[in-house]
């Protein structure tokens, strides 16, 4: 029997739909390594908001995280009402899906501790994102994180705005760029990330501008960590490093995110720490 009952009309329009094995991996693998302490207590729900034409990304997220969390419980929402009649065989024992949109399709009773909206955004008006952020933020659970970004097809360069909700209000605590390792070359050109920026930043990459350094500093930086070292883990490391103590960017510096290619950047990219 479908998850789908009587609600709202869902708010938000039908994307897309194009999605592939594996294209969300990285933000498994990031919430995984990043916040395990907050898997591992979540008592809500995972919801992947917008999975597509195939439930395959919500279906993995269910697989990896259990691997922290066995009782976390995962749902799949769509606005597109034949995609949840479609995704319906993939449910199982904390997997579920439901139709609807940015005003999400909850029972009472349920808490939220995750939010995933990729690929979702970029297709609306720059000033329609805040009014679906606060949206979101209505039903995340305090402490709850929202990513929030895009793709490209592959899932090889993600880039995504992680959102924490911090005394009711939705805080935007960072900036993640994830290339798969396979993305990694030593001829890696950062500014193809570029092209998946999300909507509040995609429109505003012009040249001279805050990001446009920001693209130019990570090329040179790569350019330079490459001269000394030929494996692509180490370059990245290094590069991220560089960034921070000679461009001033902040970022987390931890290992274990560095070396699962993470560049985990400071809440107000793209300026500099030390800008005014």
């Amino acid at each position: 029997m479908l998850a789908i009952t009587k609600r709202s009309k869902p708010h938000g329009q039908i994307t897309r739909g194009k999605t592939a094995p594996n294209r969300l991996r990285q933000t498994d693998i990031f919430l995984a390594v990043a916040y395990p302490h907050l898997v591992r207590a979540a008592d809500g729900l995972y919801i992947d908001l917008g999975y597509g034409a195939y439930p395959i990304t919500t279906v993995e997220t269910l697989q990896r995280l259990r691997r922290l969390n066995p009782l976390l419980q995962v749902m799949g929402v769509e606005i597109d009402p034949q995609r949840v009649a479609e995704a319906e065989p993939y449910s199982q024992p904390g997997l579920s899906f439901r139709f609807g949109g940015f005003n999400l399709p909850l029972e009472s009773g349920e808490r939220v501790s995750f939010i995933r909206a990729f690929n979702v955004l970029r297709q609306y008006a720059e000033a329609e994102v805040t009014d679906a952020l606060d949206s979101l933020n209505a039903y995340l659970a305090e402490s709850g994180l929202l990513i929030e970004g895009t793709c490209d097809p592959p899932g090889r360069l993600l880039t995504f705005n992680l959102f924490q909700k911090r005394n009711g209000q939705l805080e935007r605590i960072a900036f993640v760029l994830a290339p798969r390792l396979s993305a990694l070359t030593l001829d890696f050109d950062p500014r193809d990330f570029q092209a998946v920026l999300p909507k509040n930043f995609i429109h505003h990459a012009e040249p001279g501008g805050a990001i446009d350094e920001f693209f130019e500093a990570w090329y040179r930086a790569w350019q330079s960590a490459r001269g000394r070292a030929t494996d692509v883990r180490q370059i990245f490391s290094a590069t991220a490093l560089r960034l921070a103590d000679h461009y001033g960017y902040g970022l987390d510096r931890r290992q274990l995110l560095l070396k699962r290619t993470f560049l985990m950047l400071a809440a107000k990219w793209p300026e500099r720490i030390n800008s005014d």
